[in-house]
């Protein structure tokens, strides 16, 4: 059985597929490709209003287009002093052609000067998975934390350096792979879509 993973980042099909299963509960083996393996496919742009109206139409489409399951997910960062932006915004926050350090600069500028308890933030994934045949099934992560006040690690991406996670002193980009996964957002929402796809067909 092959899946597509509706991506074109690469550090992001590997944090997906590393959560993902190999092997159906019956035995059949699982393969993944990315947006690469199916010829570049071009996603249409995230026009939702909605975390799941996003990720939704991503995998819709790629499903459509491609004759394969396909999985798309999208990530909001919700600021509480912000009132919930960036949210939908999140990935394009410092403008349509933001890259994350635009991104990045513009939340820490926004937060000057309060202190942590006042940064308080979540993280809220929401994956798609589509099929061909119309089938449409959406899974949720989220994860507490707090902005901090400059960059930390090097692992992630994003706003990865920045978020603080809930009961820890590490930022997501502080974290090992596997530390990251056990807790993350996403890791949550993916771990629910990984139960669903071992018992793929029913």
């Amino acid at each position: 059985m092959k899946i597509l993973i509706a991506t074109g980042n690469e550090h992001k099909f590997k944090e997906i597929t590393d959560i993902l299963p190999r092997k159906t509960k019956a035995g059949e083996d699982i393969e993944y490709v990315s947006l690469d393996g199916v010829g570049g496919l071009k996603l249409p742009e995230e026009t939702g209003r909605t975390l799941e109206e996003n990720a939704k139409i991503k995998a819709v489409y790629a499903a459509k287009e491609t004759g394969l399951p396909a999985v798309s997910d999208d990530t909001g960062l919700e600021v509480e002093f912000l009132n919930g932006r960036p949210g939908v915004r999140t990935a394009r926050y410092a403008g349509e052609h933001a890259d994350a350090d635009d991104n990045n600069r513009k939340l820490l500028g926004e937060l000057e000067g309060l202190f942590l308890g006042k940064r308080a933030a979540r993280f809220r994934t929401v994956a798609c998975l589509a099929t061909p045949q119309g089938q449409v099934m959406d899974f949720e992560g989220a994860l507490d934390g707090f902005i901090g006040f400059g960059y930390r690690g090097e692992n992630g991406f994003g706003y990865d350096p920045l978020f603080i996670v809930a009961g820890t002193r590490k930022t997501l980009a502080e974290m090992t792979e596997k530390e990251k996964n056990a807790v993350s957002h996403r890791g949550k929402a993916f771990k629910q879509l990984a139960q669903r796809l071992e018992t793929w067909p029913k």
